[in-house]
């Protein structure tokens, strides 16, 4: 596993611990970084990706509401709203990262994490984002 996926994978931790408990990402990440383990450093690349999603996180909630059909932002399951948001951000937030990557990265996560029914979830409603994205530039 690279560099970036085990970023993604901490980010991931985070977001979805924060939304399980109903507490700001960032604080949960700030504790993270305060702990004393240099194991547990967080990458420069998870507090971006936490950053970025939480700054964003009303925007993304209502393009997922908007694109996925017949499923609203709560009655997701939490692990596949971690992995949509961050797949999101990465997608139309981050131009170091190409779509393609911000899409196979989101669906492999819903393949560790989730259900059987998630990684396909997450494909196509990353892929009509990606549709979005690119009709509007």
């Amino acid at each position: 596993m690279g560099a970036r996926s085990k970023a993604r994978k901490r980010a991931l931790d985070i977001l979805f611990e924060a939304d399980v408990r109903g507490d700001d990402p960032l604080t949960i990440m700030a504790g993270r970084k305060d702990d004393e383990d240099p194991n547990r450093a967080l990458p420069e690349y998870t507090v971006q990706l936490v950053e970025g999603v939480t700054a964003q996180t009303g925007r993304i909630d209502e393009l997922l509401s908007t694109y996925s059909h017949g499923w609203t932002v709560d009655r997701m399951p939490a692990v596949d709203r971690a992995v949509l948001r961050l797949g999101t951000w990465e997608l139309l937030y981050n131009d170091d990262v190409p779509d393609a990557v911000a899409i196979d990265e989101a669906v492999e996560l819903a393949r560790t994490l989730s259900t059987d029914d998630s990684p396909n979830f997450v494909n196509g409603l990353l892929a009509r984002l990606l549709e979005v994205k690119t009709s509007s530039s």
